[in-house]
């Protein structure tokens, strides 16, 4: 998607980036509510009171009310930028700086040019020797990012950032910690600390599956077929009136197993009750 070198310091890195993640959510269209027939979203223009068709309409940027520029790609692509085809590196941190929760917007995978594979490597051996991570800035066409590049797996990985004026303040959050905190009683936290124990382990992606769609689908079908769909009951946490007991009782259920099953066997059980309860209705 976007093609470009990495400045490092006065060696240019010849790159391409690849879009590293894909939504996979799901999509709704919108109908009318008498026949169910799909809504158009017609571009029009209320001057000449017709419509424009996608692929001739143009961008325009408002410098006065009612009155545009009208910004074409050779625009975007003349940026006075020296970041639109290249990837300036700025400086190196610690990881443990950039805060990912709160900064990290977009994964890139960056693939070297052929001519670009030394210093690539090269590029890749010294963030290993010294456990830093580059920040840089990449113009795209629609703005530019300030961006991490790290260590990911045999290449290296290019994270957009979240400007600083982008992230809200967390002081604008009712946060009592100080009142709270006299509260809470060594026993209390020994407990919670023995739940968090009990329930750690170490971090793998493949043990999680999302559900959403699959459980989107059943309904499709139940409605497609005129069928009733089989609910699966939904785990409520009880309400919390003696927080000792809730937590001493959340340690005995995972010291004997209960809720230390992993993610995905849960899944599958429940999966497996589902399409039972679907068999034993056809069948009957």
């Amino acid at each position: 998607m976007w093609r470009g070198a990495i400045s490092f310091g006065m060696v240019a890195i010849p790159v391409r980036l690849y879009l590293a993640t894909e939504s996979k959510s799901m999509s709704f269209r919108m109908l009318c509510p008498d026949d169910h027939t799909p809504i158009r979203n017609k571009r029009w223009c209320v001057t000449e009171d017709k419509e424009i068709p996608w692929n001739a309409t143009v961008r325009g940027y408002e410098v006065a009310k009612d009155e545009f520029v009208v910004i074409d790609d050779s625009d975007l692509d003349a940026l006075p930028l020296t970041t639109a085809h290249t990837c300036e590196i700025l400086e190196f941190v610690d990881d443990s700086e950039i805060e990912a929760g709160v900064c990290i917007k977009s994964a890139y995978y960056l693939e070297p040019e052929a001519v670009g594979v030394k210093p690539y490597y090269l590029l890749k051996a010294a963030l290993e020797k010294t456990g830093k991570v580059a920040v840089g800035k990449i113009a795209f066409r629609d703005r530019e990012h300030l961006c991490r590049l790290a260590l990911h797996e045999k290449g290296l990985l290019l994270n957009t950032l979240h400007w600083p004026d982008e992230i809200r303040d967390a002081g604008e959050l009712s946060l009592p910690e100080a009142e709270a905190r006299p509260e809470i009683h060594k026993r209390e936290l020994d407990m919670a600390v023995m739940l968090v124990e009990n329930l750690s382990a170490k971090f793998d992606a493949q043990r999680y599956k999302d559900d959403y769609r699959e459980a989107l689908m059943a309904v499709v079908e139940a409605k497609v077929n005129d069928k009733p769909l089989e609910h699966v009951a939904q785990e409520r946490p009880s309400k919390v009136t003696d927080l000792m007991a809730a937590l001493k009782a959340s340690v005995e259920a995972a010291q004997s197993g209960e809720r230390a099953k992993a993610p995905r066997e849960r899944q599958a059980a429940r999966r497996r009750t589902a399409a039972e309860g679907t068999r034993r209705r056809k069948a009957s």
